[in-house]
C-alpha cells in the first residue's frame, strides 16, 4: 500500500499452513521367529491459518526416524511446532510417544499421540505388532492409523499415516516406518514437510514457490527461511 507521499506501508499477510513432522521408525525384530515389532507412528500434523507481519520466520523440517528411532519435529518459528512420530516397539516393548504414537510389540501397548497433532499407536497381540498412530486415526493391532488428506499444494495428498507390522506404509511426508519382520530391522519413517500458501501474487520468499488456483505456494522439504515482504 502506498501513502500519498509515495512511502510504502507493509501489509500483514494471511496465510494457510500445513506442518508435518518426521515419521517414527518401525520397530526391530531380533530372530527369524520374531514377527511382533510395532509400526512407526506418523509425525505430528497441524493445519490452519494465521496472519503474519513482515519479517523472517525460521522453518524447520523434521527428518524421519531411523529404525526404532523417533522422528524429528517440524515448525514455523515458534508459532507452530509439531512433534516427531513415536518409534515402533521392539520385542516385548511398548511403542514410544510422539506426534502420533508408535505401535507396541508382542503384547506391548502403543505410544500416545498429541491432541491436535495425531493419535495413539495400537496395542500388539502376542506374536503380532501394533500399528503406529496416524494423523487421522489411531493404530490398532496389525494396522496403522489413517493419514490426513490436504490439497494445500494444489492436488490432494494424504500425509502422516501410521505404519503397520506387516502392511505397507504410506510414502508421503510424515508417514511412519514399516515394522521389521522375522529378524529384520524396521524401516525409517518419512521426513516431514512445511507448506505455506496465500491468495494472490508472490509476497514472500523461501522454499520452492509454485502457483495453483490463484494461490502462491511455498513448499519446504528442508530447513529454510520464510520472509514476508
Amino acid at each position: 500500500m502506498l501513502l500519498d507521499d509515495g512511502m510504502m506501508i507493509e501489509q500483514p499477510l494471511e496465510v494457510e499452513y500445513l506442518v508435518v513432522a518426521g515419521g517414527g521408525g518401525g520397530g526391530d525384530t531380533f530372530s527369524p521367529s520374531d514377527t511382533g515389532a510395532g509400526g512407526g507412528g506418523a509425525g505430528g500434523l497441524r493445519a490452519g491459518s494465521f496472519i503474519l507481519v513482515a519479517g523472517s520466520y525460521a522453518i524447520s523440517v523434521g527428518a524421519g526416524g531411523a529404525h526404532a528411532v523417533n522422528g524429528s519435529p517440524s515448525s514455523i518459528a515458534s508459532l507452530i511446532v509439531c512433534a516427531g512420530g513415536g518409534k515402533g516397539g521392539n520385542f516385548n516393548n511398548n511403542g514410544s510417544n510422539g506426534g502420533s504414537g508408535g505401535g507396541g510389540s508382542n503384547g506391548g501397548i502403543g505410544g500416545t499421540g498429541i491432541v491436535g497433532e495425531g493419535h495413539g499407536g495400537g496395542t500388539a497381540t502376542l506374536g503380532g505388532g501394533g500399528g503406529g498412530g496416524g494423523a487421522g486415526s489411531a493404530g490398532v493391532a496389525g494396522v496403522g492409523g489413517t493419514g490426513f488428506a490436504s490439497s494445500i499444494t494444489g492436488s490432494s495428498v494424504t500425509y502422516a499415516a501410521g505404519a503397520s507390522g506387516g502392511n505397507s506404509m504410506g510414502s508421503s511426508p510424515g508417514c511412519g516406518g514399516l515394522a521389521g519382520d522375522a529378524g529384520s530391522n524396521g524401516l525409517s519413517g518419512i521426513g516431514g514437510i512445511v507448506v505455506i500458501r496465500y491468495l494472490g501474487s508472490q509476497r514472500a520468499t523461501g522454499g520452492t514457490v509454485t502457483t495453483s488456483g490463484g494461490y502462491t505456494i511455498h513448499t519446504f522439504t528442508s530447513d529454510g527461511i520464510f520472509t514476508v515482504h
